[in-house]
């Protein structure tokens, strides 16, 4: 009897822990909460947890209440491994993750070997912005899904608008040295000597990643080139510092850039005076004119005292709960094949859809400029600055072939 009761004793936590995960649908947030990248990793986690706030508002997925778990990886691939592990073993069967395609790299790797040893315990994975075109093409996963433009189709809009401004003539790309500023540059070289053969690249740099304290090195160099004009995939305190010591330095160039948005960005390109000379290209901004992004953006301020940066996210935590509704079920299998070939209403307006083949999101996506704007509209950082459209592309103009050729379960 004493050791019937011990037993009960110790399987009734289990009971009621395995009750309380039945009642949840955790997912697990894997992204840098400390390091060079923790300032966007904080605003991610911010993110998310107001979707999930926003969901489960409206009864949660499938009756069930949405939690985030934090979990930092320090940007780093083998610490995202044991997160991810950690995960797991807390029965988390979704995990999202954006900063750094390193890290979505050993993740997709780490997850497509788990599911493969382990049926009926599956784990899926949402990539919310790490945007290396590998991901998508050689190494796709079925157990991936990202739901930001790659760096390629980001590329092809940039350089089809960059090819039509004459006061284009140097180029100086600068890029962290890992896959994704890897791919920036060379994607960059590529398309504009195919567009603009008469453009002159006249510096590339790579850089360590997140290690830069001082980039004043750097923009001697871009300033001894003479270069009008910079192309940079940076992100995080990359890109922040980058501008801060351009606005130090009086460099008065135009930057086309994918993610000046992100922190400190904004108030480093007012501090410069670079009044809509700093272009970038996202899924959606503040001020696309589309009511209902707006009043989202209003409220999501007003909570989290932040800027929406990541539009894609409010796509992936929608269509996630929309699949599950779909599939009717919250089994990763199923909610994968109903993800697959979905056709969504994202945020910003317009239709979007996951493509089967490679489970690669298109969207419409835009091209916007920063600098003075018109009274009543999004200002960012308190700047009084905030973005314009400048370019739009539809979904249809993104769609890029893939050579992902995919196993399914």
């Amino acid at each position: 009897m004493k050791r019937f009761l011990a037993a009960v004793a110790i399987a009734a936590p289990m009971f009621t822990s395995a009750a309380i995960a039945q009642e949840t649908v955790k997912i697990g947030y894997i992204d840098p909460l400390s390091g060079g990248g923790a300032s966007v990793g904080e605003g991610g986690l911010k993110t998310f947890q107001y979707l999930a706030d926003e969901l489960n508002a409206k009864g949660g997925i499938l009756g069930k209440k949405v939690e985030i778990v934090p979990l930092d990886n320090k940007t780093n691939p083998q610490e995202s491994l044991i997160q991810a592990q950690k995960a797991i073993d807390s029965g988390v069967r979704y995990v999202t993750q954006g900063n750094g395609s390193s890290v979505a790299g050993a993740l997709s790797d780490f997850l497509t070997k788990y599911n493969e040893r382990n049926p009926g315990k599956e784990v899926l994975y949402f990539n919310y912005a790490a945007v290396d075109p590998i991901l998508t093409n050689d190494k796709c996963s079925f157990w991936h899904f990202r739901w930001d433009a790659n760096s390629d189709i980001k590329m092809e809009a940039l350089t089809n608008y960059m090819k039509d401004v004459p006061a284009i003539k140097k180029v100086y790309l600068i890029n962290q040295d890992y896959s994704f500023g890897q791919s920036v540059r060379t994607q960059a070289r590529a398309m504009l000597a195919k567009k603009r053969p008469d453009i002159q690249i006249v510096g590339d740099e790579l850089h360590p990643l997140l290690k830069i304290s001082d980039f004043a090195p750097y923009i001697a160099k871009i300033k001894a080139s003479g270069a009008d004009t910079v192309v940079t995939g940076n992100w995080g305190q990359d890109i922040a510092l980058l501008l801060k010591a351009a606005a130090d330095a009086g460099l008065k160039v135009s930057w086309y850039t994918y993610y000046a948005g992100g922190a400190g960005g904004p108030t480093a390109i007012k501090q410069a005076g670079l009044d809509h000379q700093v272009f970038q290209i996202t899924e959606g901004f503040a001020n696309v004119a589309h009511k209902p992004s707006q009043e989202f953006e209003k409220a999501f301020r007003a909570k989290v005292d932040l800027s929406l940066w990541y539009p894609r996210a409010v796509n992936e935590m929608r269509m996630f709960a929309a699949a599950a509704e779909k599939a009717k079920s919250l089994d990763p299998v199923k909610v994968a094949y109903a993800l697959e070939d979905m056709k969504f209403e994202v945020l910003d307006g317009g239709e979007g859809i996951m493509r089967k083949d490679d489970h690669q999101f298109f969207q419409p996506i835009y091209i916007s400029s920063f600098g003075d704007i018109p009274a009543g509209q999004f200002d960012e950082e308190k700047t009084g600055w905030g973005w314009k459209q400048v370019a739009k592309v539809d979904t249809a103009q993104t769609m890029l072939p893939t050579t992902c050729k995919m196993d399914r379960p």
